[in-house]
């Protein structure tokens, strides 16, 4: 029998978190099947859904290092047809397929503009700098927005906390409470 597998891993949440933060070229699940092997296709999923394909790079003491091949973190595919009841699980070759299918190929990019701001009282520029990436390394993505924007278009900027869309007018969210 030859032939690559085809697999589903499940990423912990605290670890998919993580991975919508920043972009690695490679994810390392512990706990992977020991029939795994380098050249298998794997779909990654987390909530429920499909989150990117991916290729076995290598096995390591029952961990699976997995090199993304597609990424789908900000449009998820719903897993539906899958039963995931493992962390790990062998997938039906024609499922596989129909869920992998629907994982978005690479978009066209184009340039985005992504800033960190914030006052900072200092005596000089130098002392503005290095307690700005003090507060950058203290605050981190679960306090700090990133602001996010087409290349041109400021007004379209977006604030970004934890890999997801914030809203970050006071006015606004007031009006949502009421």
């Amino acid at each position: 029998m030859g032939g690559m597998a085809q697999w589903s891993v499940i990423l912990p949440d605290e670890q998919w978190a993580t991975e919508r933060l920043f972009q690695h070229e490679v994810v390392t699940v512990a706990g992977g099947p020991v029939a795994a092997s380098a050249g298998d296709e794997v779909l990654i999923l987390a909530e429920d859904h499909v989150v990117a394909l991916a290729r076995v790079e290598k096995t390591d003491g029952g961990d699976l290092v997995l090199g993304y091949q597609r990424r789908a973190f900000d449009s998820p595919v719903p897993a539906e047809g899958l039963i995931a009841d493992s962390p790990v699980a062998a997938v039906d070759v024609e499922i596989f397929q129909r869920l992998a299918a629907r994982v978005a190929g690479p978009a066209d990019k184009k340039n985005w503009l992504v800033s960190v701001a914030m006052p900072i009282e200092a005596s000089n520029p130098a002392e503005a700098v290095r307690q700005f990436w003090s507060h950058v390394l203290e605050l981190g993505p679960s306090e700090l927005p990133a602001y996010v924007w087409p290349s041109g278009d400021e007004l379209a900027m977006q604030a970004f906390v934890l890999g997801a869309e914030r809203n970050q007018d006071p006015e606004e969210e007031d009006e949502d409470d009421e």
